[in-house]
């Protein structure tokens, strides 16, 4: 028997921005971006879950310890993301449209940069919407 296992943590931020390609025609963007192609820019109350999946320690009964994953989400995604112009403020979209989709790829990006691949599988699950929402990788 095996003692893996998953557990999840959730974090939020809200940050605004557009859906647009430099390349195209402002009604080229309208036509596929619609309302998010507002040059004034849109927000979203972003809710982010986070899975790990691994072995729990035996010695200590985790995973991880969840307060480690908080103060990584904090400082990978709260931190960077929260209260910002995500086109604007954030060079992980100087050149990448800033969807639901990217974005969590990217968030995915950042964790697996801290979290031992060794030890952990990750899963991002980022909420745009209450409706709608991205997860990488498929597993």
């Amino acid at each position: 028997m095996t003692n893996k296992i998953a557990v999840f943590r959730r974090a939020r931020f809200n940050a605004a921005h557009r859906l647009y390609c430099k390349d195209w025609s402002f009604e080229k963007n309208d036509e596929v971006f619609g309302k998010c192609n507002n040059p004034s820019f849109h927000g979203h109350n972003y809710s982010l879950e986070v899975k790990l999946i691994g072995n729990v320690d035996p010695e200590t009964g985790f995973l991880i310890n969840l307060n480690e994953l908080k103060d990584i989400l904090k400082e990978e995604v709260e931190d960077r993301f929260d209260h910002k112009n995500l086109n604007l403020d954030c060079e992980e979209f100087a050149q990448l449209n800033p969807t639901v989709e990217n974005i969590t790829i990217v968030i995915y990006n950042l964790l697996r940069k801290r979290l031992d691949e060794n030890k952990y599988e990750i899963v991002v699950r980022l909420y745009e919407t209450e409706n709608n929402y991205a997860e990488y990788p498929i597993l």
